[in-house]
């Protein structure tokens, strides 16, 4: 394995930002410092350019596991510096799939209502099938995707994930009862994903009170942008200003939402997006992989770059990487600047350069 040495950048290291050099070999870091002289293989000046742990993508639909869904899992993240995922809602393929993919990766399995009630039986064939892949369940609590009318059959779904020592990840753009009651059932490391939806029961109509409360309990709020189709822009630059920001910002990036609805979709557009809408670089960069790597149970291995660790590493600019985006409510926004990658590092190999 080549050795890497990745020069003069500004580094995030998954809790703060300064200025070193870094190298990898046999997979690994092998040093953070000030002027590395040793010479590698592969150098790489990243002067003006940020140096991060490779991302994390706490929601996006794999081609082959997700069987609705899927996009390829390397074309939707190693080009926006991701190098780990997890799949919400698959579990349809094989096991031996998840472990061919390059990107290091975990999987939410899902429970369906139907008449108001959940169904556990696949879930748990699911459970068994995958094992130690699976880190939490997948439910669409939502009157346009499932049969549901109160919070009966989510209480059920806390009750199971509990006895299973599993998270739960709530998708809600149309609840059948206020947010602030959905978040109320929900534990501490629960993830509620398209959090800044503007549909019905969205998080502003209390002012983003039933948001801050839930921080406050440790439940995870996921950005769940879905290519801008269930993030609302305005909700969630209110959302940001008065203080209630996302504690993830994953993609939800499926074969409808990559390559069509203007730019290049995928991690670096929803942190452009942030950005733009008010998000500090610190708070972006914190929520797309340590932040997100701790709610997935994985911040052993991922999320961090720290000597000793897994050589997962991306490099980042922010320039003309502009973007003209409307979303669902028609609030539009636009930029002539966004984060772009360009250099993606996985196992201590190069797998992307721009």
């Amino acid at each position: 394995m080549a050795k890497i040495l990745i020069k003069n950048g500004k580094v995030w290291d998954g809790e703060r930002f300064y200025f070193a050099d870094i190298l990898t070999e046999n997979e690994k870091i092998a040093k953070i410092a000030d002027k590395i002289c040793e010479t590698a293989e592969f150098e790489y000046d990243a002067s003006g350019k940020i140096v991060s742990a490779g991302l994390v993508d706490a929601h996006v639909h794999m081609r082959g596991i997700n069987k609705e869904f899927g996009i390829h899992a390397e074309l939707s993240t190693i080009p926006f510096g991701v190098t780990a995922a997890a799949d919400a809602c698959g579990a349809y393929g094989d096991k031996d799939l998840l472990d061919s993919f390059l990107i290091k990766n975990v999987i939410f399995v899902p429970v369906e209502f139907h008449n108001n009630k959940a169904y556990f039986e696949s879930a748990e064939k699911m459970i068994e099938k995958y094992d130690e892949k699976v880190v939490g369940i997948k439910v669409y609590f939502d009157t346009q995707i499932s049969d549901v009318q109160d919070i009966k059959p989510l209480c059920d779904v806390v009750e199971f994930a509990e006895k299973k020592k599993l998270i739960i990840m709530v998708h809600s753009s149309n609840s059948p009862v206020p947010m602030s009651e959905l978040l109320g059932v929900l534990r501490k490391g629960d993830i509620l994903t398209h959090a800044y939806h503007g549909g019905k029961y969205n998080v502003s109509e209390d002012n983003f009170e039933c948001i801050k409360t839930a921080k406050k309990r440790g439940i995870i709020i996921d950005a769940g942008f879905a290519g801008y189709v269930h993030t609302d822009f305005k909700v969630f630059e209110g959302a940001v200003k008065s203080g209630a920001i996302p504690d993830v910002i994953s993609t939800d990036i499926t074969r409808f939402s990559a390559y069509k609805r203007g730019g290049r979709y995928g991690m670096t557009m929803c942190m452009s997006i942030a950005k733009h809408l008010g998000m500090s670089e610190e708070d972006i960069f914190r929520t797309v992989n340590s932040a997100p790597a701790k709610a997935l149970g994985m911040e052993n291995e991922w999320g961090h770059l720290r000597v000793g660790r897994c050589a997962d590493l991306a490099v980042f600019d922010y320039t003309n990487e502009g973007f003209d985006l409307t979303d669902k409510a028609g609030n539009r926004i636009e930029s002539e600047n966004g984060y772009r990658c360009v250099l993606t590092v996985a196992d201590g190999e190069v797998v992307y350069k721009d």
